[in-house]
């Protein structure tokens, strides 16, 4: 890069306008991630002044760049972007940061060709192979979108509902609204809270907010309304995020331990990994479901379960749980890899155990990891909601989509349909796209595979015939 600067310079600009664009959304996500952490630890909150400093910086894709919440007076909308019906600002906004997130998309894959062409040693690797098969692979490049899609939700909840947290779920009664009353033919104003309280879906077409409808306060909802009046797709957003947390950080925590045991049970054998099989086979021999409910009645009082409102300790059971899952998915490759040669070679040049296996054998296996790592994480996700379905999961009153179909459950068979469905259909679709891009990404990594499930449907559909 030194030697050639200009093409690293040039992605690098792209970079960091994009990232000018949502400045202050940046900011205040790291700082407010560091804060509670800092609560965490030291029991104070030290960076809040500087969370709402950034919160007030401008950025571009905002609420407060297409306002979708106004008034109709009659003969027009007031307060909206433009003068346009609220649904159509709100879809105006979606696709801005649809927009944003290809353009992230795109720029990324640009700076993978710019490193391609310009500063990679070898013209040719292995890799190349993998995303060639990746981009040919539709059912892997199915699951791709549906959980970019998902990361959008999460990352841009803010933005993309069409009301805000502290409106719909966390103080709606000390935030106020304005509508236009038909019968004064008058603005009025009040609290959010009041306006939910005769928004609700209940059941009854006469107390229902369906899909794509307005209630009585000119107020626009995607997903209809809940039991409670709140704005159900604003409810899904946020959700997401929780959903999304969980999911990632408990891969993450059970990967780490499933690698490292991995490399220690394959580099020293012997009872190293008859102990690992041993622990492994007796995890994996407890009832989950039953375990997950009973750690969430034994720890509900406890402090972990008020992080984050109980994610702490979901994060740390599932991590827990699943590790033994993704150790015996790639025990296998892992001992494939400790009987190479080059492995010999660094033992006899003397390097360390824990140098092996960061620099010769991760490298081999954290494909194999990442592709098992997406399998399950659907698993982690229906977990959680089946959980909150159960009132054992993420407690009031952070958003949980398991919640929603709980709520919603009595209604099923009425006019308010929509609030056990939707929910159970994103649900059903995320977990779905999830095992899409692992499958995608096992028979881009391991094109074998691929061969090997065709010649079993075909073996399985002459034996039919």
């Amino acid at each position: 890069m030194r030697d050639y600067p200009a093409p690293f310079a040039r992605w690098l600009a792209g970079v960091s306008l994009l990232l000018l664009v949502e400045l202050g959304a940046v900011l205040s996500f790291v700082l407010g991630v560091a804060n509670d952490l800092l609560r965490l630890t030291l029991g104070t909150a030290p960076l809040s002044g500087a969370v709402s400093t950034s919160q007030s910086l401008p950025t571009l894709i905002s609420r407060d760049l297409v306002p979708n919440r106004g008034y109709y007076t009659g003969e027009e909308w007031a307060g909206t972007f433009l003068g346009l019906e609220p649904k159509y600002a709100w879809l105006i906004r979606v696709a801005l940061v649809v927009v944003y997130g290809a353009v992230w998309c795109g720029w990324l894959w640009f700076g993978y060709i710019t490193f391609r062409r310009h500063y990679r040693v070898a013209d040719w690797t292995p890799t190349d192979d993998i995303i060639d098969r990746l981009r040919s692979h539709q059912w892997g490049k199915f699951g791709m979108v549906i959980v970019a899609l998902f990361l959008l939700l999460a990352l841009f909840a803010p933005v993309v509902s069409p009301t805000t947290m502290e409106q719909n779920i966390q103080d709606p009664y000390s935030n106020q609204i304005q509508y236009f009353s038909e019968e004064t033919g008058e603005v009025q104003t009040t609290t959010a809270g009041a306006a939910n309280r005769q928004s609700t879906s209940v059941g009854s077409v006469a107390r229902n907010v369906g899909p794509w409808e307005y209630d009585n306060f000119n107020r626009f909802h995607p997903f209809g309304t809940l039991p409670s009046g709140k704005d159900l797709f604003t409810f899904l957003a946020y959700g997401a995020r929780i959903s999304l947390f969980i999911g990632v950080s408990s891969m993450l925590g059970a990967g780490a331990l499933a690698m490292s045991f991995a490399m220690i049970s394959s580099f020293y054998k012997g009872a190293v990994d008859l102990a690992l099989v041993v622990t492994s086979d007796s995890i994996q021999a407890l009832p989950v479901l039953m375990i997950l409910i009973l750690a969430a009645v034994v720890f509900s009082n406890t402090w972990i379960a008020t992080v984050y409102n109980g994610a702490l300790l979901f994060i740390a059971l599932f991590t827990l749980i699943y590790w033994p899952y993704l150790w015996r998915a790639i025990r296998g490759p892992s001992f494939q890899v400790a009987e190479e040669e080059w492995i010999d070679a660094a033992k006899n040049y003397g390097q360390h155990p824990a140098q092996i296996m960061r620099k010769h054998m991760a490298p081999y296996i954290v494909g194999y990891m990442l592709i098992y790592a997406s399998l399950t994480l659907g698993g982690v996700i229906i977990s959680v909601a089946g959980l909150s379905f159960l009132g054992l999961g993420i407690t009031p009153p952070t958003p949980e989509w398991g919640r929603a179909i709980s709520v919603g459950q009595p209604y099923v068979a009425s006019a308010s349909w929509h609030i056990s469905l939707i929910p159970g259909f994103l649900i059903t679709l995320v977990v779905t796209a999830f095992n899409a891009m692992g499958d995608g990404i096992r028979d881009a990594v391991d094109p074998q595979s691929a061969e090997g499930d065709e010649a079993t449907a075909a073996a399985a559909g002459g034996g039919g015939a």
